[in-house]
């Protein structure tokens, strides 16, 4: 079982020596996170609190997880870094690609793209997008994606997305792997038939098995059961060593944890305070997974 740092809700001007500080205690990635922009009246609920809040709110920093990947691997060497969830529905693919094949030439591929539809109209209707049929949308923005980053020239001819012979250049030497997120019946279809790995948001215990449980299900049923699969998962009820061996065992291969809030720091902790749970975790879990 690997883990991964989320670094949600961080000051920017900690985030390049938590990078570093991961990488020297042995995690394997960092999640990045996606806000394009705080709607003072958000047009729908927040689906992943038990009220539809926002855990945050206008002040919170964010930056985009695409920049974030680009600085953070130019201080470190072998930690990988994946976006968790880059919302899809509000950005153009071509561009996007463009974007990702530079982030993924400049980390020397290592990097993922995690992608989710978005959860509220505002983000996609003020960057221009449509909102509505925001999944078939993103089945033909995933099929873009890898055309272009695969390299050469290429065309492509949806009902969404339209262009003629392009190239983009440099193409990433190796593919990047494309993470689904999302919880409902079409996002975990989409990630068993697409994907390289499903990712989750905030989930429970029980839950987070039924679901991976049914990834297998779908899996099998698109003839996809035997392809690498990743499962990176934010479980909220389970920590400590036999708690992530727990979820070792339900199936998740990448946890995705937050390690200071578990020595009693917040989110607005310092650098140092941080660095030091980030070094307890390794000592207290990586080292003794294994």
């Amino acid at each position: 079982m690997k883990f991964s740092l989320g670094v949600v809700l961080n000051p920017l001007d900690q985030l390049t020596e938590l990078a570093r500080t991961a990488e020297e205690c042995g995690f394997s990635s960092i999640a990045l996170p996606d806000s394009i922009f705080f709607a003072e009246q958000a047009a729908a609920a927040y689906p992943y609190t038990h009220d539809g809040r926002r855990f945050w709110n206008a002040d919170t920093p964010w930056v985009d997880p695409l920049i974030a990947a680009a600085a953070m691997g130019a201080v470190t060497s072998r930690i990988r870094f994946y976006t968790q969830v880059l919302k899809l529905g509000p950005r153009n693919p071509v561009l996007l690609a463009r974007q990702v094949g530079s982030v993924a030439n400049l980390t020397g591929n290592r990097f993922g793209l995690g992608v989710g539809l978005g959860w509220t109209p505002d983000e996609s209707l003020w960057c221009g997008a449509p909102f509505a049929d925001r999944g078939a949308r993103a089945d033909e923005a995933v099929e873009v994606l890898r055309l272009i980053l695969g390299g050469g020239m290429v065309e492509y001819h949806g009902k969404h997305f339209e262009f003629g012979r392009v190239q983009m250049s440099p193409a990433p030497t190796e593919p990047v792997p494309v993470y689904v997120g999302g919880h409902a019946e079409p996002a975990l279809r989409r990630a068993a038939r697409t994907g390289d790995g499903w990712t989750s948001a905030m989930m429970r215990f029980d839950r987070l098995r039924a679901v991976i449980e049914r990834l297998a299900v779908l899996r099998r049923e698109y003839g996809r059961e035997d392809v690498p699969f990743e499962i990176q998962a934010v479980c909220v009820d389970r920590f400590g060593l036999d708690g992530y061996r727990e979820q070792a065992d339900a199936g998740v291969t990448d946890a995705i944890v937050v390690p200071w809030l578990s020595y009693g720091a917040g989110f607005d902790a310092d650098l140092a305070t941080k660095q030091d749970g980030i070094r307890r975790f390794a000592d207290d879990v990586i080292a003794r997974m294994t």
